[in-house]
């Protein structure tokens, strides 16, 4: 087999294996991992980048009323911040805080109250995209 034929070796370093996909998914497991630790339930990211042009990560979480809404919105804005994210380009639904959508770019997270999450089902829509199990450690 000629050299040109081989396998290059930049594949088996892991850096050179780093991808801007790679930051964006981490990016939507710390928005996961804050929503969770304002006690937010059903947290859930979709990856979504296969069947939606938009963006290529959804973070879904639930909370029991406006305040935790707003409490969990604010926790995942600091955190992803703080992981070197960017803001969010724009926040929908704050003021009603029923379901509030924060757009990142390449990651969406959604905050609902049960009941708006349960009427729009957004997993029921998604249903046929991965979903990444962000409470493990990172490797």
């Amino acid at each position: 087999m000629s050299p040109s034929c081989s396998a290059p070796t930049s594949r088996s370093d892991p850096l050179a294996e780093q991808t801007p996909d790679d930051e964006t998914r981490q990016w939507a497991v710390t928005a996961a991992r804050a929503a969770d630790s304002k006690q937010a339930s059903d947290v859930v990211v979709l990856e979504v980048a296969e069947v939606l042009a938009l963006c290529g990560w959804f973070v879904i979480a639930s909370a029991g009323n406006e305040r935790l809404v707003k409490a969990i919105c604010d926790e995942v804005e600091q955190q992803v911040h703080l992981a070197g994210g960017p803001k969010p380009k724009r926040i929908e639904g704050l003021p009603d805080r029923q379901w509030v959508l924060m757009d990142y770019g390449d990651v969406v997270v959604h905050v609902f109250q049960q009941e708006q999450r349960d009427f729009y089902d957004l997993e029921r829509l998604w249903a046929d995209v991965p979903r990444l199990d962000w409470s493990e450690p990172a490797a």
